[in-house]
């Protein structure tokens, strides 16, 4: 097929600087190909404009300042603005590798999908909590290496810090919903429903920072638990039994430890293997003793998170019959 006309969407909320991150990895982009950056600030009070009129002399830029109504909202402004036939969505907090868009367009030109979804990295420059979460979050042992991007899959669900999408695709779904977190498999979701194909490109990689702290890890994951049940009411064909598995994780870890009243220890020692398993393999993987005592305490917060939020989640409209949006609507943006 021809060489496509790509136009990135970075949506962006009182992130200057990490704006300017990413703005520095696109001027390293190589291969010549023609692009359009579409910045999107979502009702920020300090705002990137200034930055990004700062490359305006090396990169091909357009800026659009909103008021707040959201991440999925503003991707969808971004996209009815932009000029190119397809759209590769962005995080601000991401920085690109210098091949991203070969390898992308090399991707697409021989297997052209509608949609795509890339996986996410740990650069070397990242703190060592970064790095700890990026392994949590990447790591076969705890998502089964989707969100790493090991292989190639079908009908991926792509997470809009690395997505891209047809305008085709974008005009006939209308893009984004409401809802936040999982806007973006809902939209992959509405996508396949619809005909459309979804894959990750694994060499499509981008360095993601999750500017975030342990606490704020905590929320992010307990989020992503309340939200698929959310998607797996709206999207029964998705449902999974691996969407249990943080939460039967949590459950058993509990049954376990109230075993040692009887003097059962087999439970818990099965635990102890696996976290022991996990921090030599993030031994290996970041090389690096204090990454890898660290990634232990990420996991287990990351399971914390996730199966409380999707037990609490599936108890609320299950067992309560209430409406996602009645049951929790900080998801929701008006």
């Amino acid at each position: 097929m021809a060489t496509l006309d790509f136009s990135f969407i970075i949506p962006v909320f009182n992130r200057p600087g990490e704006i300017r991150e990413l703005l520095d990895s696109f001027v390293k982009l190589e291969g010549n190909l023609e692009f359009e950056i579409v910045i999107v600030e979502d009702g920020s009070t300090d705002t990137s404009e200034a930055i990004a009129n700062s490359f305006g002399s090396k990169l091909n830029i357009s800026y659009y300042f909103k008021e707040n109504s959201g991440p999925g909202d503003s991707r969808n402004f971004g996209m009815q603005k932009a000029k190119g036939d397809y759209f590769i969505i962005l995080d601000s907090d991401v920085i690109l590798p210098s091949n991203y868009l070969l390898e992308v367009n090399t991707f697409l030109a021989t297997n052209y999908y509608d949609c795509f979804g890339g996986p996410d990295a740990a650069h070397k420059s990242f703190s060592n909590l970064q790095k700890a979460i990026n392994f949590a979050m990447t790591s076969f042992i705890t998502t089964g290496g989707i969100r790493g991007g090991k292989q190639q899959l079908e009908n991926f669900q792509p997470r809009s810090f690395n997505m891209g999408l047809s305008k085709k695709a974008f005009m006939d779904s209308g893009g984004f919903g409401k809802i936040h977190p999982g806007e973006d498999p809902d939209l992959s979701l509405r996508l396949k429903k619809m005909g459309y194909k979804t894959t990750l490109i694994a060499n499509a990689y981008v360095y993601h920072k999750r500017r975030i702290s342990w606490s704020k890890f905590y929320n992010q994951v307990h989020k992503f638990g309340l939200v698929r049940p959310i998607l797996n009411e709206w999207h029964p064909n998705s449902k999974s039994i691996v969407y249990w598995f943080p939460t039967l994780f949590l459950l058993g870890l509990l049954i376990s430890i109230l075993l040692l009243i009887f003097d059962i220890r087999l439970p818990l020692y099965i635990y102890l293997f696996y976290l022991v398993l996990a921090f030599i393999l993030a031994l290996i993987s970041t090389k690096s003793i204090i990454v890898a005592t660290q990634s232990i305490l990420a996991i287990i917060i990351q399971f914390l998170g996730y199966g409380y939020g999707f037990l609490k989640s599936t108890f609320a409209l299950s067992v309560l019959r209430k409406k996602p949006k009645e049951a929790f609507p900080n998801l929701f943006f008006k």
